[in-house]
């Protein structure tokens, strides 16, 4: 389909805002520059969705500077090809979001703060108009988690440690392949990776819950009332 051309008074309208709030937003820089013929300003479809998505954030209450940050975190976002890494191996499933998709996953905690986060981490890249997911997988937890009472802010930071974590990991296990396997031979070996690193994780897992099993057990019998003196 041809992509629609809008002049400024034209795409003010459809996007429900004054010419001159749009031309604040264009000097504030929310939406990308136009198209210009002459003295005429040309406008796409990716402007209009720019600019619903910002009316959407400020009915949440989100301030211009936090959407100003958002939208330069986005317009300089990685795309697809740099998200996934073009050719490279990978078992996640990318999945595309419209921003109101977005916002049905983790509602008010779609922040612009939030977002910017996801896109440093690598969780977010740009499609034209739309997000894209680098997992489906991890989108579900991370929505799980945040259903669960966990601020998404929190979620991006412990990603953070994650990641860390986990390129720790890969370093030791390549390093150790790699020195008496072939790049071929050491791919085919990513699932006994992931099967120690699954069981080391569930065994570490059980001794810090066992351990804090005890501690608050501790605890309680701590404040419970003592015995009196026997007759």
């Amino acid at each position: 389909m041809e992509e629609q051309q809008y002049r400024v008074d034209e795409l003010a309208r459809l996007a429900g805002i004054t010419v001159r709030t749009l031309r604040f937003y264009r000097e504030r820089r929310l939406i990308p520059p136009p198209r210009r013929e002459g003295r005429i300003a040309w406008y796409d479809d990716r402007h209009l969705d720019r600019l619903r998505t910002i009316s959407a954030l400020l009915e949440r209450g989100h301030t211009l500077s936090g959407i100003a940050e958002l939208a330069e975190a986005f317009d300089n976002g990685r795309d697809v090809g740099d998200l996934l890494g073009l050719g490279a191996p990978t078992e996640e499933t990318p999945v595309r979001l419209t921003p109101e998709e977005l916002f049905d996953y983790f509602a008010d905690d779609v922040t612009p703060e939030n977002l910017a986060a996801a896109l440093e981490l690598g969780y977010l890249g740009t499609s034209g108009t739309e997000f894209v997911h680098v997992s489906r997988r991890l989108l579900d937890l991370s929505s799980d988690l945040v259903g669960r009472g966990i601020p998404l802010a929190e979620v991006l930071r412990g990603a953070t440690e994650v990641r860390r974590h986990a390129e720790a990991l890969v370093t030791i296990f390549a390093d150790m392949a790699l020195a008496h396997a072939s790049l071929e031979e050491v791919q085919e070996m990513r699932p006994m990776a992931k099967s120690i690193v699954e069981a080391e994780l569930s065994m570490a897992m059980d001794r810090r819950f066992a351990e804090e099993f005890d501690k608050r057990r501790q605890d309680a019998a701590a404040r419970r009332p003592q015995d009196g003196p026997e007759e």
